[in-house]
């Protein structure tokens, strides 16, 4: 595809959006990829300058380049497996959080129950659990609870229907948690019941 010719104001314009998105794709690629997350915003950047004449609506710039950004982690994704792995759905539903603290907990009774479980994750922490959801599941969540896009806007990123959107992140929700939990007891997170 050749590269579209803009003007010197049309290059001003991008390079003053990209200036203001790039923190932003770059912890959103982060999240979604890893360490591919430098060449995702690249190829991101390449299409979007590609296409920026198509971009008619400033406003919209942002998100137009979320668009372009989550469609180019996802290649990256699909190229590195083929095949998404079996996700245990039935496990994952049956699974409750809540329920898992209470009956953990050596106080259930405890009005600080979850934050003192959630206080144990540092950032890092929880983009090491994203990560081990399919990205099926883990481009909604992103978008929609850490971008603080609408699942409306989501569906319209995604191009697939709202309600698509909406069991997407209420699968994810519950994989996430399971995962959560599972990673902190891999990592040391819990703590020990006194007795």
């Amino acid at each position: 595809m050749p590269v579209q010719v803009v003007g010197a104001d049309q290059r001003e314009e991008f390079r003053r959006l990209v200036r203001e998105q790039l923190p932003r794709l770059y912890w959103t690629a982060r999240t979604l990829v890893g360490d591919d997350a430098e060449d995702a915003v690249q190829d991101c950047m390449v299409k979007a300058f590609e296409r920026f004449d198509q971009l008619n609506d400033l406003a919209a710039g942002a998100a137009w380049l979320r668009s372009i950004l989550v469609n180019c982690c996802r290649d990256r994704l699909r190229a590195k497996a083929r095949q998404p792995g079996e996700v245990e759905f039935e496990e994952a539903e049956r699974f409750s959080l809540y329920r898992k603290i209470a009956y953990e907990d050596p106080f259930p009774y405890s009005d600080s129950l979850h934050l003192d479980f959630l206080q144990e994750f540092g950032r890092e922490d929880v983009h090491a659990v994203l990560r081990r959801l399919p990205e099926l599941y883990r481009i909604p969540l992103v978008l929609v609870y850490m971008d603080g896009f609408l699942a409306k806007e989501t569906a319209a990123i995604l191009q697939v229907p709202l309600g698509t959107v909406l069991a997407r992140l209420h699968r994810g929700r519950k994989l996430f948690e399971k995962q959560m939990w599972d990673y902190a007891q891999e990592n040391g997170l819990l703590k020990e019941a006194s007795r």
